[in-house]
């Protein structure tokens, strides 16, 4: 009997989860489960910045985390999905391989955007992907290490990951100027209150704030704003947005302007019902009625609420509604600073908030605990796999063909 495939695209905090816990629930003998990955090892995104800035960053390679779990783990690109034909075109190694599948899990994240504006791709760093957060940090090692030390640095972007990669840098490279570029008030998000301690915390860490400015060209060795002002800058790191990936759009999956897959409550494709999507991949309202943020806690609700629906599917079963609610942010100020701002149910910022070292801590705990979470994938889950409640469908079945060698790890 041929085994019911599914196959998780992308192995960040969302794939890795649900692929994992898919792993324990359901039977061996009835579902076979392939995560495919472009890297051979887990990416704590949420410390990407702490990764530019110059330290050291644990990356636990996938085939240790799945190791025991039965997972097929695929280390390739996904450069296609044919929904009609239930295939998934991979690049990586020497050549390519075309994957078939019953139920696809989309979990490829999202990546910088660029908004159009001139000079970001050839000239901007980012720390959307650990490749890139590298090549930021192999610039800001040289611009430190140089004659006369220090430079110059702008950080475009004043969301989460720009305060966070503007404090982090000058935390670790005070020798550097770092500069914080904001299109509004800086933290206008949050309270008065936690506004007011991101404002001390620049003012000690030495980043310069500038407030209502738009980026409209970034050359090699300056920016260019409206207005005609031009900002010299030895490294521009780019932190204005996340968009998702083109692989959903180009499918024929419906998604949203930046790419994100629109799903039902049960973060199925309300176009294609084999196909899921979770963590940034996807464009989920919360309980409130908004859309969910690109972060590591909707990454966490969307892909239990998933994983639930899956199972409950393949075995018959009422699929269960998992809570979809977003608590608030967690922002990191350097190592011993931060803010906790928690919302309300409107996602609006709450009169009160946490600063300083309980913060810091507070969020340290979090990257901890998401690191531990995803290299056991399988923790806490009962420990009965349940079977399918019918044989696939061995007509669905779409083996894999070669183009050229296999790409998988």
């Amino acid at each position: 009997m041929n085994k019911h495939r599914i196959v998780v695209l992308g192995a960040g905090y969302a794939g890795a989860y649900v692929a994992g816990t898919l792993a324990r629930r359901l039977s061996s003998r009835d579902v076979g489960i392939t995560v495919v990955n472009g890297e051979p090892d887990f990416v704590q995104r949420l410390r990407l910045h702490q990764l530019a800035a110059g330290q050291e960053i644990a990356a636990p390679p996938l085939a240790e985390v799945f190791a025991g779990t039965g997972i097929d783990l695929r280390v390739a690109r996904v450069t296609a999905v044919d929904p009609a034909r239930r295939t998934v075109v991979l690049e990586g190694g020497h050549g390519g391989v075309e994957l078939g599948y019953d139920t696809l899990v989309h979990a490829l994240g999202s990546h910088g955007a660029d908004h159009g504006v001139l000079g970001v791709a050839e000239y901007a760093f980012d720390v959307s992907a650990r490749p890139s957060a590298l090549r930021l940090r192999e610039r800001l090692e040289s611009l430190s290490a140089r004659a006369g030390g220090g430079g110059g640095v702008l950080v475009v972007g004043d969301g989460l990951t720009g305060i966070e990669t503007a404090t982090e840098i000058a935390e670790s490279r005070p020798g550097l100027a770092v500069t914080l570029l904001a299109r509004g008030e800086l933290g206008a998000a949050l309270s008065a209150g936690a506004r007011e301690h991101l404002r001390r915390a620049c003012g000690r860490l030495g980043v310069t704030v500038l407030e209502h400015v738009t980026v409209e060209a970034v050359e090699a060795d300056r920016v260019r704003c409206a207005g005609g002002t031009a900002l010299a800058s030895d490294a521009t790191v780019w932190t204005a947005g996340f968009t998702a990936g083109p692989v959903a759009a180009t499918s024929g999956l419906e998604v949203t302007e930046n790419g994100r897959i629109v799903v039902d409550r049960t973060m199925r494709s309300v176009t294609h019902p084999d196909v899921y999507a979770v963590g940034d991949s996807a464009c989920a309202l919360g309980d409130n009625g908004l859309p969910l943020p690109m972060s590591c806690a909707s990454a966490g609700c969307t892909g239990r609420q998933a994983t639930e629906a899956i199972v409950a599917r393949l075995t018959g079963r009422q699929v269960p509604n998992v809570k979809l609610d977003y608590h608030g942010n967690h922002i990191s100020l350097g190592r011993r600073d931060g803010i906790l701002q928690l919302v309300d149910g409107e996602a609006r910022a709450k009169p009160t908030y946490v600063g300083g070292r309980k913060a810091a801590r507070i969020k340290a705990a979090i990257v901890r605990m998401s690191l531990w979470g995803t290299e056991h994938p399988t923790f806490g889950m009962p420990k009965r796999k349940r079977r399918l409640a019918s044989a696939p469908d061995a007509g669905n079945t779409v083996p894999a063909r070669e183009h050229g060698a296999a790409a998988h790890g």
